[in-house]
């Protein structure tokens, strides 16, 4: 269903999906689920991502994320460190709704099986309100609501919705346009990848394994695919408080992330940096 949805949210022109480039875009990300489901800790490998960072794929699901901090000896649960907010989409900028958004997307799925009935459906009223604001199409809202009036009346399993978060958080379309610009899928990824990025960071920190935790973070790769779309590649952008911030935080998590390894500083530094951006929302 979230599948149809995302597919449905196309706003203008599409992107030719018989190119060369998108297919070979859609082999990678297959590739690297399947890979991330035998061995999780590579798909954060620097060598990895480097080969494969498509733009669908640069966000990991929840239950991947979980299996990766598992099988770097982390027994933090990251649900239970999703922050209990309420992110409102009251901005004027659509850059900043953008990432709001991605930040709901990730807590979505992150908590599905351990959030109330009344959190999901508050999370997923405010994720409307981000797509509406962003131009996403009716029929992609329609669909937001139908889920949303399932988990209300709770029809349909935990382990159903696990799926159809854990496609939302990883925007597995990514031919998805809205209204506001090609560039707000980038942007909605950037706010998921930057909760997870707070939440592993701060398992790491609990439990003071910096050695074995620290291989998650060595992303950077991804940062820098980020760091583009927010620093407005190919268009205007109005100065905002929250992306000048988000853009600052990038640009030290590129240099922390390229390091060989990452110390007890680095580690924290990414926790403190990505927390002043949540701090914003």
């Amino acid at each position: 269903m979230i599948r149809r949805m995302l597919t449905l949210a196309l706003v203008g022109t599409a992107l030719g999906c018989g190119s060369s480039t998108e297919q070979a875009a859609s082999e990678g990300a297959a590739a690297t689920s399947t890979q991330s489901t035998k061995t999780p800790d590579k798909k954060f490998d620097i060598r990895t991502l480097k080969a494969e960072a498509v733009p669908e794929a640069l966000v990991p699901k929840s239950a991947e994320m979980q299996a990766a901090l598992t099988h770097a000896g982390l027994t933090s649960q990251l649900a239970k460190a999703v922050a209990a907010r309420d992110i409102k989409m009251n901005s004027t900028n659509k850059d900043q709704i953008a990432v709001r958004s991605g930040v709901i997307l990730a807590d979505l799925a992150l908590t599905v099986k351990t959030a109330t009935s009344v959190q999901q459906v508050g999370r997923l009223a405010r994720l409307k309100q981000g797509f509406v604001l962003l131009g996403a199409s009716p029929e992609a809202i329609k669909t937001l609501d139908d889920l949303s009036a399932r988990i209300a009346t709770g029809s349909g399993s935990r382990d159903d919705l696990v799926k159809e978060f854990g496609e939302l958080s990883g925007m597995v379309v990514p031919q998805l346009r809205f209204k506001a610009g090609d560039w707000m899928v980038p942007l909605i990824q950037a706010g998921a990848w930057l909760e997870g990025a707070h939440l592993v960071s701060g398992a790491i920190i609990a439990e003071g394994k910096y050695q074995e935790g620290g291989k998650l973070l060595k992303q950077p790769a991804v940062v820098e695919y980020f760091l583009g779309y927010v620093k407005g590649q190919g268009r205007t952008r109005a100065p905002d408080v929250v992306v000048d911030q988000l853009e600052q935080t990038l640009a030290t998590l590129k240099e922390i992330t390229s390091k060989d390894d990452l110390t007890e500083a680095d580690v924290k530094t990414i926790h403190s940096a990505t927390g002043a951006v949540l701090k914003l929302l």
